[in-house]
């Protein structure tokens, strides 16, 4: 028992370690940092993974709400994020949210009204891959809606999140930021490799020639919505890996999550044969050509 709590406090320092080492006065002015390395990135997720897990448990025992919206540059890493933070959590607990485009009777409704019925209920955690600030960014700069529509959301919307304070939900809003070269690297890696083609949309290309407009778009955004109970928390993310890294750990320390207690379990003894045979049946086996 000496030697689980040993391991635990080496646990809680090395966490702590990392959750500092994220923290933005950490090498203030020092420059950027030189691309993280695999290995070391891998340490930190595993890391930093298992208290999401932590996280989670917390959620479900003490009936927390907690919301996460992702916006950002067209390539700055939502998705990838998305699926780290998810990739060891229960989707019992962790919901993803992409809603696609709004049909023509959602098209007619309030328009944060198709958000509304994803908000989390108690002991949920939802993350918004996209959220209603759409109405902030990509309709404004692509067409799809009047200034006027923009500015009345600018307008509401920090009410909104007021109202999903006051009803007890924590509200984490992350934007995440890329450069202009970096952009212009990722989209053209995606044009001649099969696994991310899909990723390239028309709506990409014509995006990636209103750079300055989706600048417009994000700083009036901030101006109007970055609240005491709804800020806006920026992550640059030209290094995928450290961003990831960086986000998650500040998602952490936003949450008074509490750590797993350490659990002594020993599996039970499987029980005998007695008398089993695997039966010759007809079954279907896949190929093995690897």
């Amino acid at each position: 028992m000496a030697k689980k709590k040993d391991k635990q406090r080496q646990h809680d320092v090395e966490v702590l370690t990392s959750l500092a080492a994220a923290r933005p006065e950490a090498g203030a002015g020092a420059g950027p940092s030189p691309k993280m390395k695999r290995k070391a990135y891998e340490r930190e997720m595993r890391l930093l993974q298992g208290e999401l897990v932590a996280l989670q448990e917390w959620v479900k025992a003490s009936g927390a709400k907690i919301c996460i919206v992702f916006e950002g540059r067209d390539t700055a890493g939502k998705g990838g994020t998305i699926k780290r933070i998810t990739e060891r959590v229960s989707p019992r607990v962790f919901r993803v949210v992409a809603l696609p485009a709004p049909t023509q009777r959602e098209e007619s409704q309030m328009y944060i009204q198709r958000y509304l019925q994803h908000f989390p209920a108690g002991g949920e955690v939802v993350i918004f891959d996209r959220s209603w600030y759409n109405r902030a960014g990509v309709d404004p700069v692509m067409g799809f809606c009047t200034p006027e529509d923009t500015g009345r959301f600018l307008e509401l919307a920090p009410a909104v999140e007021k109202a999903m304070a006051d009803s007890g939900i924590r509200l984490l809003k992350y934007w995440l930021e890329v450069s202009a070269g970096e952009q212009t690297r990722r989209l053209e890696s995606r044009i001649n490799d099969p696994r991310k083609i899909w990723k390239l949309s028309g709506m990409d290309l014509k995006s990636y020639s209103r750079w300055y407009d989706y600048s417009r778009a994000r700083d009036a955004m901030f101006a109007a919505t970055d609240t005491a109970w709804g800020p806006w928390y920026i992550a640059h993310t030209d290094d995928k890996k450290r961003g990831r890294l960086n986000i998650i750990s500040h998602l952490l320390s936003q949450v008074p999550y509490e750590p797993l207690a350490p659990r002594d379990v020993t599996l039970p003894k499987r029980q005998h044969a007695d008398g089993y045979v695997e039966p010759d049946l007809p079954l279907r086996h896949i190929p093995t050509p690897f």
